[in-house]
């Protein structure tokens, strides 16, 4: 029976009201002060609905309601009171009471109220991150609730411990003792993402140990400490275990097992204490330049909402949206597009808040509470859209850059226009499969029957008047941001530019410190744990293997010719959704690019094709910064609900994965590319 915990210093109420309480079916404990309220709520896990008195002795109903937020802030209370004031009840309302009833009180009211209290209180518990485990067995507890699943985190340790402790694969122990030589087509190793700076004669294992500094500490004959190089046997455990880490990792991430952000910490707590990396690198492994772009994104994104200059953004990019298939099939192919010549994350940014926004406006509009079915057609179908942007140019993205530089290292130099005459066409074909499934697939699913997306966006605009001096100096600085993307970003990264923004939004005091405290914090801690495992995976030479390994299981048709560019497409499309896109060409086009010239296959075909196939990171919200703004920012505005799930991304992402190979593979490797040639 749900238990509820009633508190009234009056006894012959208490008994009275706990005896027509049970008549309904409810377990009720009665109590007649504040002290044991806080006491039974911190004791006993069970109670979902509080019903607390105002007036008694000791401390008071306001204090009690304090203390039991604080330890519980999901478990909803219903203050009652005989003495009610205005300034009462706007204390209580402050302190996150459910509601505030009068006694007294109409008792089918208060049955309702508890009624709704106790729906209420699994809802603030998704919001407080506290797990609600339906009790009953040993198998529900197990599989527990999101954020809190024992037995996939039992099962992820399993994993882990048995990677560590196998033994090590031939083939990991070939790459990993293998001497540089120098000759590109005869070292196995050159796939190796430090390959480049390795010395002549030196061996992954050594490379790993010199600059990564671990190793065995001894005292040499004169009481000097000093550092042995790792032998084979203890550089490939380390490669075992950062495998480990991906795969359990990716585990966590996919079904919720931990928070998000506990997720990304248990990275660093496996190369701290598996002595993968000094400490001071782990720290550096977090801090790259992606997840500062991350914060500052979010950051300057809240900015954007903040000011009302979304709904001026919204209004330029989707007036001519009246309705859902103009925005599924104009507007999709159109930001797709863009994405190829700008920064397709610094867009999802500008654009989700946009979203959001006519998701709010359409839901109100049409008289319901909430439509999650439209909120993830919107994020998903924009969100993927935007990452089908990377092939188009090399402006693209990093990932592109990287490839750019492998295919110079085999005098295989590619230029501005070549790319674009091989990538562009891809892009709006893909972006129009995108918005085919997503408007096939939801259209009679979702709630709002009638939606005409720029009527909205020009009804939010006009409810907040003309422009005024915060969205000019706002929209000054954006246009600063990007063009120091454009121009600077080689440089500065993408994270320093945004640095500069959140410095002149504080200065103009649009964007406070306040503000930035409420972004979503454990998106940018994921966002890190995923570049501390591609550090991870690069030094260790466990990514080498997973390429190497993947090449490997090709069958012979896929060793050559178009064969071998779907197979490398094939190989980084799967991988990426796991790794960043530029670990992920670093790690497999230094394999792939000298097996097409060992095939006498044109080393564009597939160099192209696998950098093309890092920008399918659609399933996981680690493989892109695309994927995290958008996972982070997909709130309703009204209630701050999650909209969206790791599990949409896993199960869409996977779909429009599948499309994408089948479009690059036939419309581009067996379509116009054998048209125009190589």
């Amino acid at each position: 029976m749900p238990k509820i915990m009633l508190v009234d210093d009056e006894e012959q109420f208490r008994t009275s009201l706990k005896q027509r309480i049970e008549l309904r079916g409810y377990d009720v404990l009665p109590l007649d002060n504040g002290q044991d309220a806080v006491k039974a709520v911190r004791a006993d896990n069970d109670i979902e609905v509080v019903i607390l008195d105002r007036k008694m002795p000791g401390i008071s109903g306001e204090q009690a309601l304090k203390e039991i937020k604080l330890f519980r802030p999901e478990l909803p209370v219903i203050m009652l009171t005989g003495n009610a004031t205005m300034a009462s009840a706007m204390e209580v309302g402050k302190m996150d009471a459910y509601a505030y009833l009068e006694k007294p009180c109409d008792f089918e009211k208060l049955i309702a109220t508890v009624e709704t209290a106790r729906k209420e209180r699994i809802h603030a518990a998704a919001r407080h991150e506290i797990p609600v485990i339906e009790k009953g067995s040993l198998w529900k507890w197990l599989v527990g609730s999101h954020n809190y699943r024992p037995g996939i985190v039992a099962l992820g340790l399993l994993i882990f411990l048995a990677m560590a402790f196998m033994p090590t694969p031939r083939r990991m122990s070939e790459l990993l003792s293998f001497k540089k030589s120098g000759d590109k087509a005869a070292d196995i190793n050159i796939g190796y993402a430090n390959w480049s700076k390795m010395k002549d004669g030196e061996s992954i294992t050594d490379y790993y140990s010199r600059t990564a500094k671990v190793g065995t500490v001894v005292e040499d004959e004169q009481g000097r400490e000093r550092t042995l190089p790792l032998t084979l046997d203890q550089a490939a455990r380390r490669a075992r275990m950062m495998l480990a880490v991906l795969i359990v990792c990716a585990l966590f991430w996919a079904t919720g097992a931990l928070p998000i952000g506990i997720t990304s910490l248990v990275i660093g707590l496996a190369m701290y204490y598996g002595d993968i990396l000094k400490p001071d690198d782990i720290a550096q492994a977090y801090a790259k330049d992606a997840v500062i772009f991350i914060f500052g994104v979010l950051s300057v994104a809240l900015a954007i909402s903040k000011t009302g200059l979304d709904r001026r953004i919204g209004l330029l990019l989707l007036g001519t949206s009246n309705s859902l298939w103009k925005l599924m099939f104009i507007f999709l192919p159109l930001m797709a597009v863009a994405c190829s010549f700008m920064s397709e994350h610094a867009l999802v940014a500008f654009m989700m808040p946009v979203m959001m926004l006519v998701y709010a406006s359409s839901v109100q509009a049409a008289g319901i509470k909430k439509d999650r079915t439209l909120a993830v057609m919107f994020v998903l179908s924009m969100c993927f859209a935007a990452n089908m942007g990377g092939p188009g140019s090399p402006a693209a993205g990093g990932r592109n850059a990287v490839m750019l530089g492998i295919l110079s290292e085999y005098d295989q130099t590619i230029n501005f226009g070549q790319w674009m005459k091989y990538g562009l066409p891809f892009v709006p074909v893909m972006a129009l499969i995108v918005a085919a499934y997503f408007y096939l697939t939801f259209r009679s699913k979702i709630k709002v029957k009638q939606l005409n997306v720029s009527a909205h966006v020009r009804a939010a605009a006009e409810k907040i008047g003309p422009m005024n001096k915060t969205e000019y100096i706002t929209a000054a600085i954006l246009i600063l941001l990007i063009a120091m993307w454009c121009f600077t970003s080689e440089e500065k990264g993408m994270g320093g530019p945004v640095l500069i923004t959140i410095v002149l939004l504080n200065l103009f005091h649009i964007l406070r410190w306040k503000d930035i405290s409420r972004i979503q914090w454990e998106v940018v801690a994921l966002y890190a744990g995923a570049c501390a495992i591609g550090k991870g995976l690069s030094m260790t030479g466990a990514a080498l293997f997973m390429a190497d390994s993947a090449v490997n299981l090709m069958p012979d048709f896929m060793k050559a010719g178009e064969g071998l560019a779907i197979a490398s497409s094939l190989i980084t499309g799967i991988v990426t959704n796991f790794m960043s896109d530029g670990a992920t060409v670093a790690a497999i086009g230094p394999i792939t690019v000298p097996m097409a010239i060992i095939a006498n296959t044109h080393p564009w075909m597939v160099g192209l094709a696998t950098a093309f196939a890092s920008s399918f990171a659609h399933m996981l919200i680690i493989g892109t910064p695309n994927n995290a703004i958008a996972y982070a920012l997909a709130k309703d505005p009204i209630s701050g609900e999650q909209l969206l799930t790791l599990g949409d991304f896993f199960k869409h992402g996977g779909i429009i994965l599948l499309l994408s190979f089948a479009v690059l593979w036939g419309w581009c490797i067996f379509g116009y590319w054998r048209w125009i040639g190589f």
